[in-house]
């Protein structure tokens, strides 16, 4: 009996179609949700980039490298006096840190914010080469690229590996400050 249960569920995942068997699909919109997931390969608009490219940029200097890595918010409800310490962010030397840039929602101030950071990294040159990262797979990396597609930047590179893929390549990182936000 167990092995025809077993035999039935090989047939079935060898049965199922080719879009099941596949990365993620790219949304319409923008991922609102369960961030750090798989991505899909690709982001349209937008070069997709591997770890050796997004390198090749980085040495030639080339374009601009924007961390969207969320920041960890401070606990409400600490006891008076406790000592609060962000964890330390490391990052691509050289990269603007555009700490929570990245989510499906984006409230009026935190749009205003990324779209400055974005005008900042770009020295207002729209088609100036912008690498976008955070985390392998998480998706604040691709929302934040998508939407400076739709900010109208045209030569947005998404790096999906992100730092993990950076530090897998033993390649240098270098302790990170967010640029100053307006609610801060």
């Amino acid at each position: 009996m167990r092995r025809r249960v077993a035999a039935a569920l090989i047939a079935a995942v060898l049965a199922a179609p080719a879009w099941a068997q596949q990365e993620p699909f790219e949304p319409e919109g923008y991922r609102t949700d369960n961030y750090r997931a798989p991505v899909p390969a690709t982001l349209a608009g937008a070069r997709v980039l591997t770890t050796a490219e997004a390198e090749a940029i980085w040495r030639a200097k080339s374009g601009t490298f924007i961390d969207v890595m969320p920041r960890a918010p401070k606990p409400k409800n600490l006891p008076e006096g406790t000592v609060w310490r962000d964890a330390p962010r490391r990052n691509i030397p050289g990269s603007l840190w555009l700490p929570d840039t990245g989510y499906g929602n984006l409230p009026p101030a935190m749009d205003d914010y990324l779209q400055r950071g974005l005008a900042q990294a770009s020295r207002g040159d729209k088609a100036a080469l912008l690498v976008i990262y955070c985390l392998a797979d998480c998706w604040m990396s691709w929302n934040a690229a998508k939407r400076a597609l739709a900010y109208g930047y045209s030569n947005i590179a998404w790096y999906p590996d992100g730092t993990d893929g950076w530090e897998r390549a033993a390649l240098p990182t270098e302790e990170a400050q967010p640029q100053p936000r307006p609610d801060q």
